[in-house]
């Protein structure tokens, strides 16, 4: 992980990335500045020639590189040359043809739609040392881990002069503000590496090293990321190497033919994105992509990686009909290139930068998604549970009077919530291209929609699994998102909406403070975190389950749901330890903008067996409302 001097590629950096082994690529690829100039080296096999053109010569005088051995990459240096440079490099084709590149690791950007490379310092003074050296433990699958999804041009656009874009910097403190009030232990920032169209929301990658220019340099986002850490929240950043954009600037037909993508359509090409797929059986490729993931853990200390579309990647016949994607080897639809760069790029994050962690955003039943490498896995830290939240919302958007007929939307997931490392996605997939808000999803006049959206609220925080909600859910955002726009923070202490605000904040603080509800949300020790005492009242639409502290440390916490608006009195719920249950959380306390109803803080078990338990409690149950019940 040590930098090395600014130079050609040497013998055992051209071996290791000629090996797909290489780690740290953009310690040798890419542009980096010496005393006397800056050595340019980039990675084009196929090229007739190679050179640079940029500020250095006002863009009319090409430099040209010359090839390293056989390893595929030219190199050179450029006199006087120097940082904050733009540049580019002109790649002469097999067929003749020149073409001008950014250079695909590239450090920084020119502001799009300018397509030029920029020569950058990456020195910067961290002040977060505390964090990094407990940050493991914060995202530990035994700790509370509860993330804010966050697209940084919309939700802070407001928060500056003439709803320009903001810059890293001028959001840190606004943002570990808002992120620490609400209880967030992490950020998870929408892709911020460059991209040309900002309307892809960085899901069109074409700069894999470098954070987009809209939001300022490169030690303007370090900055913003040392702050957060410094108030003591974490970073996640989404990586997109599932596909990239055909854009003529950027990695399609690099060097005149596929360098980076299949050759053929049916393996090269998606259909859903009309972007190119990475070629994951060609060596370079892979460090390529892996030194672009572990560039972010180094440079910016992020704390995780979610890796974007994981499920496109292990599928070959993804989005495809027969005759239109080509079988492995063994005649299967998995992809296995895609399979074992997976399982190296999470070899990898373990091994240079422990206490880390990486996300899959992965939809479909592949098994041990987080089981380890050496198992047969493919390594994962934690997977997104879309299953969970395309269950819940469906259920939730039910009129109440139906959701008795789909009872089984909401237990279903009981089968499997312990198979993996779960996280509990509410995304921003879920509020975008006419799906509307949250809280316009759920049936009902206008506090029913509030009470329907805290209902959800509370099953996710009482259910097993780390959390993640997109921007603008706490504010019970009225309309769905739009990235030309900003949040509606008007809603921010509006009545009703500051009640859900202030519902989320509670949640989060009771789950970080509970060890029953965080501790087991994940069978990390081979014992999951809960048990269903009531998974069978459709007749009511109720749900009752104990989350359980699997060390035995901690008291158990009842997590009971009414999902009708009919208040259900003197409801029994058996429980395994006698004497008092307090509430701790109660979705529709008028403090949320609920009814206020419920038990007046304090339940004492009457010794009545009930639901295979010696004790048992009788409850008042709100309408559209979750409680919180903690054994004392």
């Amino acid at each position: 992980m040590t930098a090395r001097e600014p130079g050609p590629p040497g013998e055992i950096d051209r071996h290791l990335f000629n090996e797909g082994t290489h780690r740290f690529v953009h310690h040798t690829l890419g542009a980096h500045a010496d005393e006397t100039g800056v050595w340019f080296s980039v990675w084009a096999p196929a090229a007739q020639r190679v050179d640079v053109v940029g500020d250095f010569g006002g863009w009319q005088t090409p430099h040209r590189l010359e090839p390293v051995d056989s390893s595929g990459i030219w190199s050179g240096h450029v006199d006087g040359a120097h940082v904050g440079q733009a540049y580019r490099f002109g790649i002469t084709g097999p067929d003749g043809l020149r073409t001008e590149r950014s250079d695909p690791v590239a450090a920084a950007n020119h502001l799009p739609p300018s397509t030029a490379s920029i020569v950058a310092d990456l020195s910067y003074e961290w002040h977060d040392a505390a964090w990094m050296g407990s940050r493991g433990s914060r995202i530990d699958p035994r700790s509370p881990v509860s993330v804010y999804e966050v697209h940084l041009g919309s939700w802070g656009r407001i928060a500056v002069p003439n709803r320009r874009w903001p810059r890293y910097d001028e959001l840190a403190e606004s943002l570990a503000d808002h992120a620490e009030a609400h209880g967030f232990t992490h950020v998870e920032l929408m892709p911020i590496m460059e991209h040309p169209f900002y309307g892809s929301w960085g899901y069109q990658t074409t700069g894999y090293f470098a954070p987009t220019s809209r939001y300022g340099s490169p030690t303007d986002l370090m900055r913003m990321i040392d702050v957060l850490h410094q108030r003591g929240i974490g970073v996640i950043v989404d990586w997109v190497p599932s596909h990239f954009p055909i854009d003529g600037h950027a990695l399609a037909r690099f060097d005149g033919t596929h360098l980076y993508e299949h050759a053929d359509p049916r393996q090269g090409f998606h259909p859903d994105w009309t972007s190119a797929i990475f070629n994951y059986g060609r060596p370079e490729v892979r460090s390529f992509l892996v030194s672009s993931a572990l560039s972010w853990l180094e440079h910016y200390h992020v704390d995780g990686i979610r890796v974007d579309a994981v499920a496109s990647m292990l599928y070959l016949d993804y989005s495809r009909e027969p005759g239109e994607w080509v079988p492995n080897v063994h005649g299967g639809r998995e992809n296995l290139e895609a399979i074992d760069f997976l399982r190296q790029l999470n070899t990898a994050v373990a091994a240079e930068f422990p206490g880390t962690a990486t996300i899959a955003e992965e939809s479909t039943a592949w098994p041990q998604v987080t089981g380890p490498v050496e198992a047969g896995g493919l390594g994962f830290t934690y997977k997104w549970d879309m299953g969970w939240m395309h269950d819940t919302l469906h259920y939730l958007s039910r009129d109440p009077v139906h959701r008795r007929f789909h009872h089984d939307e909401v237990t279903f997931r009981n089968v499997y919530a312990f198979s993996e490392r779960y996280v509990l996605p509410l995304s921003h997939d879920e509020v975008v291209h006419g799906k509307g808000s949250l809280l316009g999803k759920m049936p009902g006049d206008e506090w029913q929609r509030r009470a329907n959206l805290r209902l959800l609220y509370g099953t996710m925080w009482g259910q097993p699994g780390k959390k993640l909600l997109f921007m603008g859910g706490e504010l019970a955002a009225l309309s769905e998102w739009d990235h030309e726009s900003t949040l509606d923070w008007d809603l921010h202490d509006a009545p009703g909406h500051e009640g859900v605000r202030r519902l989320v904040a509670d949640l989060n603080a009771v789950y970080a403070k509970e060890p029953a509800l965080h501790r087991g949300d994940a069978a990390v020790d081979g014992a999951g975190g809960m048990q269903y005492v009531i998974g069978d009242d459709d007749t009511h639409s109720v749900f009752a389950w104990l989350r359980i502290d699997p060390v035995g440390e901690a008291p158990d916490v009842l997590v009971v749901a009414n999902a009708t608006p009919t208040v259900h009195h003197g409801y029994r719920v058996g429980v395994p330890v006698a004497g008092a249950w307090a509430e701790i959380i109660n979705t529709d306390s008028d403090l949320y903008g609920g009814s206020g109803l419920g038990n007046l803080g304090v339940v004492r078990s009457d010794g009545q067996a009930w639901h295979g338990y010696d004790q048992s409690l009788v409850l008042t149950l709100p309408p559209l409302a979750v409680i919180f019940l903690r054994a004392q």
